[in-house]
């Protein structure tokens, strides 16, 4: 580390890396931004000298040459696993943008490298790190609502715009970059809602109830050539029973809309991330509402930013690790491949090496 600070590259330098990721990175005085990649000449010399990288490449490999103490893998999802694994093999603590990858046996193989190499990795769940949703966490598993038997959580956003159609966001004409098409449009390569925005109710859910899932049922209701809206059963590991559903369909320019029901032996929990409200009725008479201010939980991804470089530096916590990357990417391939299939049950890939 140059002078103490953490040198840091991102691979990825697109719309939302640099929206959020590389401010995040830029506002910490322990971090000094070392390398970025992204393709088009014009385009990565724009990022370099705006933010003050000291080396910009097309290259992924030669930015992650240097050997940088911390990355962000921002690239297109169907790119995640290549360029996640180039960077622990270089020993760097990474931080993924969600989706994890769209292989699970991808994913699996990177929880295993980064454990291996002993290595933080952490995906970009930017729900996990909003106030008092950790502290959520631990009330549940300490029996907040006893033993979980139920699961429901629905997630509607205002991302129709970017899955279908050339309008895209109205927020990309003042951004710095406007993402291609295709990183969001084509199935190939994790276009379509359960990808681009399933992975962030399905790593909340997992996240919270600690639970891992082990199979499940799914419908999707296709638009252009991606799905729009998708709904599943899910079954977990302690043999709860979960729903999720989710669609492209909130009116731009409107807050996404988060929600999630748990019931368990003891009672139930009902947090609406939509309307900063939490509130857990148990069989006990007890009601109890988390105190939360207007606009705590509007969403905002500089958690697992700030995350990943405090634990390159010996403190804070991985509250959006690669294991729930991975059941999170398992899930959304099973989804789909039980939609292709009319709706039939499918096992949802889990862990099967060291």
């Amino acid at each position: 580390m140059p002078d103490g600070k953490l040198r840091a590259a991102v691979v990825g330098a697109g719309w939302y890396a640099a929206q959020n990721h590389i401010p995040a990175l830029a506002a910490r005085p322990e971090v000094a931004l070392d390398g970025v990649s992204r393709l088009g000449s014009h385009d990565l010399e724009k990022v370099r000298a705006h933010f003050g990288f000291a080396f910009a490449s097309e290259d992924a490999a030669a930015v992650l040459a240097r050997n940088p103490d911390i990355v962000v893998v921002a690239s297109p999802h169907h790119l995640h696993h290549q360029h996640v694994m180039m960077a622990l093999e270089r020993g760097a603590h990474v931080l993924c943008e969600k989706p994890m990858t769209l292989n699970p046996s991808h994913a699996w193989q990177l929880v295993s490298e980064a454990e291996r190499r002993q290595r933080y990795l952490l995906i970009a769940n930017g729900y996990n790190y909003l106030p008092q949703v950790d502290a959520l966490r631990r009330r549940i598993a300490d029996g907040a609502v006893g033993t979980i038997e139920h699961a429901m959580c629905s997630f509607i956003s205002a991302t129709r715009d970017v899955f279908s159609g050339e309008r895209g966001l109205e927020s990309w004409k003042s951004a710095f970059f406007r993402p291609a098409r295709g990183t969001w449009q084509d199935p190939a390569n994790g276009g379509g809602f359960a990808y681009g925005q399933l992975s962030h109710s399905l790593a909340l859910l997992f996240f919270l109830t600690g639970l891992a899932p082990v199979a499940v049922s799914a419908l999707t209701n296709p638009g252009s050539g991606v799905d729009l809206a998708d709904a599943a059963a899910l079954r977990l590991s302690n043999g709860a029973v979960a729903s999720l559903s989710g669609a492209a369909a909130m009116p731009q320019g409107n807050r996404a809309l988060m929600r999630l029901f748990l019931t368990g032996s003891e009672g139930m929990l009902t947090a609406e991330f939509d309307r900063d409200w939490c509130e857990i009725r148990r069989n006990d008479g007890v009601v109890e509402r988390l105190d939360l201010t207007d606009g705590a939980w509007v969403y905002k991804c500089d958690g697992p930013v700030n995350a990943l470089a405090d634990l390159a530096l010996g403190k804070g916590s991985n509250l959006s690790p690669a294991m729930m990357g991975a059941q999170t990417t398992a899930t959304i391939a099973a989804m789909l491949d039980s939609a292709r299939q009319g709706g039939a049950p499918r096992p949802v890939a889990g862990r099967t090496g060291p």
